[in-house]
């Protein structure tokens, strides 16, 4: 077996044999519905929240967010009951959602350069399987790190460790493809680059200034590898 070629980006000034990916905002366009899945999930158990308070946490975990917003472990009998609900909150959302633009062409032309791929995601294990699924990229990503891989979600470096781990992969030679602040922040904590997507929605170009680079979406990245290539 050959080993990775190196995937080299002029612009960006780096290059990277492995390619961490989240999934939500990045593969598929979730974020909206885990915000009014959250939102409707906490006022159905007594807590008064906008969904404007919700959307700045999305890309983080329950570990992260219901303490946040709602001062409640995700361990409790509440923190337990309100996430069961978003949960199913969310998967009456999931027939309705779409591929980001470009996701799979993207992925296929990484693997088709040799590039490794490994999921790094914030969603446990059932629902990365059924957002892979919806976002028709499931078939591309054997190796996943989620949640239950890790002892805290984004934007502590656990998940990205994990993801490093289970891939074998040295963090001088990784990049993540994320599209919040979290994603970037966690590839920083671990030792790694990140490049930015604005796909997943509400973040500005200031909010993800810490990436090496910031593209509107998978196929927006993939034009420009594309440009390199030639």
């Amino acid at each position: 077996m050959h080993p990775p070629r190196k995937r080299s980006s002029r612009d960006e000034g780096f290059e990277f044999d492995t390619v961490l990916l989240d999934v939500d905002g990045t593969l598929i366009g979730s974020n909206a519905a885990h915000a009014e899945a959250w939102t409707q999930a906490l006022r159905e158990h007594g807590v008064t929240v906008d969904i404007g308070q919700i959307r700045p946490l999305i890309g983080m975990g329950a570990d992260k967010l219901l303490p946040a917003v709602a001062s409640v472990s995700e361990d409790s009998t509440l923190g337990q009951a309100i996430g069961r609900r978003k949960k199913a909150i969310f998967e009456t959302f999931l027939p309705g959602l779409q591929p980001t633009s470009g996701a799979r062409p993207l992925l296929e032309y990484l693997l088709e350069q040799g590039t490794q791929l490994v999921i790094a995601t914030s969603a446990d294990d059932r629902e990365m399987e059924a957002l892979l699924q919806r976002a028709g990229v499931h078939d591309l990503l054997p190796q996943r790190a989620s949640k239950d891989d890790a002892s805290e979600s984004k934007p502590d470096p656990d998940i990205v460790h994990a993801a490093l781990t289970r891939s074998n992969a040295r963090p001088e030679a990784a990049v993540i493809i994320g599209d919040t602040p979290y994603d970037i922040e966690a590839a920083r904590r671990a030792g790694i680059s990140a490049i930015a997507l604005r796909c997943g929605g509400h973040w500005s170009d200031g909010d993800l200034r810490d990436a090496v680079a910031i593209f509107d979406d998978p196929a927006a990245l993939l034009a420009r590898w594309r440009g390199d290539a030639r």
